[in-house]
């Protein structure tokens, strides 16, 4: 008797895939796809690919036009506003957790992270790999912040907003030439959580996060 782990793991597996290929933009916003394409690009079943249509649709990264197809999700002035706002009220509440939780060792460690990074990009011209490197180290400091509180449900519903932050990145603008101020940025959460003061830590995070959203919705 099956006892139905198998179909949510292929599930889970179509859902990694799809995301994974949108964020290294083999599918691209505003792009008509059809399952069978969908198929082909996550080497996953049909039923599979068929499953999490629905998933897709209610997250916003994918909706269904009758007689065109499947659309993916366009990156406009309402998508930026929204996840900019989702991400804000999200980010708010972990900084200022995490500054009260955090250990002394793990913001010893974002720390060294980020002026490593920051001495990096002051001291060389920019390379894709050293962007890349920063691009990751950004990311995944509000991971951090999110990730420390434990929330299943919150971790959940950030991920999705986290792709289309992603997106949304990429469409309109990158760390590329960047590095420099956004490690600077980040630097000053850091400072702030050092000091145990969530205010200044919260005051700089949504500095941080309306810079980003300010770039983002400039045409």
């Amino acid at each position: 008797m099956e006892d139905g782990s198998e179909p949510t793991t292929l599930r889970e597996k179509a859902y990694a895939s799809f995301t994974r290929h949108l964020l290294a933009r083999d599918l691209l916003p505003g792009q008509f796809v059809s399952q069978r394409e969908l198929v082909a690009f996550t080497g996953l079943p049909l039923g599979a690919i068929r499953e999490i249509v629905p998933r897709l649709e209610a997250e916003g990264l994918l909706t269904t036009i009758p007689q065109r197809g499947m659309q993916i999700a366009h990156i406009d002035i309402s998508l930026i506003r929204e996840a900019f706002q989702f991400r804000l009220f999200m980010e708010r509440e972990a900084v200022a957790l995490f500054t009260a939780s955090a250990s002394d060792d793990e913001l010893a460690r974002l720390r060294r992270e980020h002026e490593e990074m920051l001495a990096q990009a002051l001291s060389q011209a920019p390379t894709p790999e050293m962007e890349a490197k920063a691009q990751s180290i950004d990311w995944a400091m509000h991971d951090t912040f999110i990730n420390a509180l434990g929330n299943e449900i919150i971790a959940k519903a950030y991920l999705v907003n986290s792709v289309k932050i992603r997106l949304i990145h990429q469409e309109r603008f990158r760390i590329d030439g960047r590095v420099v101020p956004v490690m600077r940025e980040h630097l000053a959460v850091i400072e702030a959580m050092e000091s145990r003061d969530p205010q200044k830590a919260v005051e700089a995070i949504s500095l941080h996060i309306d810079k980003a959203r300010r770039l983002a919705l400039q045409i």
